[in-house]
């Protein structure tokens, strides 16, 4: 879950509790693009008062419009369609024959939303499953690798904390790649053993530990919602907290570094821990994908984009990694080279 659909949840709570009535609207479908993904969430209070986003706005207006104009009339969960036409598309500013179905929820005690925040912020996974008929709400234990799952009679929608993020190493590629994470919504942990690194280290959002990295990792029990970047280029850091990364359900472990660096990586790993060929090749290195970076802020978009396809279940073709391309551009590059000196001779 981001932070901003805690928020919603959050804010629908505390204008219940305030005797407000509240509209809770979740995208449960899209067809061809859309602004929003399935399981974004809005709230909308009585008085017109909004926490989050089902579309670029538009639709929001349109249902702010409503409640303002009629009140929230709804005592049972309804599904309704947006942009089904061209014309409907334009309108709320959909992309052309783009459709969004939307389940307007009027929030009530039964709803159990404040019960679903604490398990949330307690850290738990939950799926919150609605009938559509008579508005009870269930909440059961779930899996962030299940989706919004929507069939008419009942809407199962699945929350849990925050993706993290351990970034391994407080030097300047830390800053720029943490100061995008944190714009990602990433909880983000930094950590470096080093006192001249961590005591000037003052990135506000993120959290800084001077524990060694490899017992970070245990500590932070980390699940398929986390994601480990090594960024210090030393072994003795990096290396026994990546063979505890690749060991556990992170979505992502990658390490900075050239192709070289990266093979002795590779095959010290292999050779002095006790990692499977199946855990090792998790390991994403060199981090990112091929953008031409060389100043920090680049190189830390291109592992982000990385991190982001990854989170995304997106499988980034093999001649974008930063390794396969580079070796592709040195021989480009000798070829041309090659052909140049033919032509001298």
């Amino acid at each position: 879950m981001d932070s901003i659909d805690l928020d919603v949840l959050k804010a629908s709570a505390r204008w219940l509790e305030s005797g407000r009535r509240v509209l809770l609207v979740t995208v449960v479908r899209t067809w061809g693009s859309s602004p929003r993904p399935e399981g974004a969430m809005l709230a909308i209070c009585e008085d017109g008062s909004v926490a989050g986003s089902v579309s670029g706005g538009c639709i929001e207006d349109d249902l702010i419009d409503r409640v303002r104009r009629l009140g929230i009339q709804q005592t049972h969960p309804e599904a309704v369609k947006y942009g089904i036409s061209a014309e409907e598309a334009h309108r709320f500013g959909l992309p052309c024959g783009g459709t969004i179905e939307l389940v307007l929820e009027p929030v009530t005690p039964d709803s159990r939303i404040d019960d679903l925040c604490a398990r949330v912020i307690a850290g738990e996974v939950v799926m919150r499953s609605l009938d559509m008929t008579s508005g009870a709400v269930t909440l059961t234990p779930g899996s962030s690798a299940e989706g919004v799952v929507f069939d008419g009679r009942c809407l199962r929608t699945v929350h849990g904390p925050r993706y993290r993020m351990l970034v391994i190493g407080a030097g300047q590629l830390s800053r720029y790649l943490c100061e995008i994470a944190l714009g990602l919504d990433y909880r983000v942990i930094v950590c470096d053993p080093r006192e001249e690194y961590s005591d000037t280290w003052h990135v506000p959002g993120t959290t800084l530990v001077r524990t060694m990295p490899d017992d970070t990792v245990l500590d932070m029990k980390l699940d398929d919602r986390s994601a480990v970047i090594a960024l210090t280029h030393d072994p003795k850091l990096d290396d026994l907290a990546l063979m505890e990364a690749l060991k556990t359900p992170a979505f992502y472990v990658g390490a900075l570094g050239s192709r070289r660096n990266n093979m002795a990586r590779r095959e010290r790993l292999e050779s002095y821990f006790d990692l499977s060929k199946e855990e090792l090749s998790r390991l994403r290195g060199p981090a990112g994908i091929y953008i031409g970076s060389r100043t920090p802020p680049e190189i830390a978009i291109s592992i982000l984009a990385e991190v982001t396809a990854a989170k995304n279940g997106v499988v980034i073709p093999y001649e974008l990694r930063t390794g396969e391309a580079k070796a592709a551009r040195d021989i480009a590059v000798n070829e041309q080279t090659a052909c140049i000196a033919d032509g001298i001779r």
